[in-house]
């Protein structure tokens, strides 16, 4: 067990392309920086387009999911609202058309094949070159770039991505947290409690310290 197990552990369900999520993971790291031991991540994916997914994993994006343009522009300025509340510099455009079902397959090989430090750096890369620099985490070239800067074979990234029971394995992962009674992301877990969206510091403290 790593210093960073044996110090705790927050189970934290979330979708990279949840402007909501990248939030909630400042919020996190602020709350981190409170503490004297490091909290460690444990990710669960979570996908906020399985109700548009294709058979074959792909998006329908004709697929009426009952957000309409008065939810985006609600969406964006609640971003607005917690941007200025956390200062973060983020792009504020909603990441409609980007799929994030091949991030999310590097990330939960990473996950499971490196230790939580490269998983960490590779995950917060992936939020960051969406969020930050508005590039299309769906490219095989950049997540081999993205991983390659984090300690990671590129060509296990490339492999990862072919293999199809490796996104399978992923797909189940999403049933599963529905199952679980995930119902939108972020969700953070602690010691049978939990707290959802992009709450802030001092909420994770509590759901943490006061569990």
């Amino acid at each position: 067990m790593s210093d960073a197990e044996s110090a705790g552990r927050i189970t934290v369900y979330s979708d990279y392309v949840c402007p909501f999520c990248y939030l909630g993971r400042e919020s996190l790291r602020q709350y981190q920086k409170t503490r004297e031991d490091e909290l460690e991540i444990d990710w669960h994916p979570f996908d906020l387009r399985s109700g548009k997914r294709n058979a074959d994993g792909t998006i329908d994006h004709s697929v009426d999911d009952g957000k309409d343009d008065d939810y985006y522009e609600q969406a964006k300025e609640n971003v607005r609202r917690l941007q200025e509340q956390y200062d973060v510099e983020m792009d504020l455009s909603i990441a409609t058309d980007v799929d994030s079902l091949p991030a999310q397959v590097a990330s939960y090989y990473v996950k499971e094949h490196y230790d939580y430090e490269t998983w960490l750096a590779f995950d917060v890369a992936i939020f960051d070159a969406l969020w930050t620099d508005g590039e299309d985490i769906g490219e095989t070239d950049l997540l081999v770039e993205l991983g390659e800067d984090a300690g990671v074979d590129g060509e296990e990234i490339r492999s990862a991505l072919d293999d199809d029971s490796l996104r399978e394995e992923v797909r189940a992962k999403f049933t599963e947290a529905q199952q679980q009674g995930i119902t939108g992301v972020p969700t953070f877990a602690y010691d049978g409690y939990g707290a959802r969206g992009a709450v802030p510091p001092e909420q994770l403290e509590r759901l943490v310290e006061g569990a």
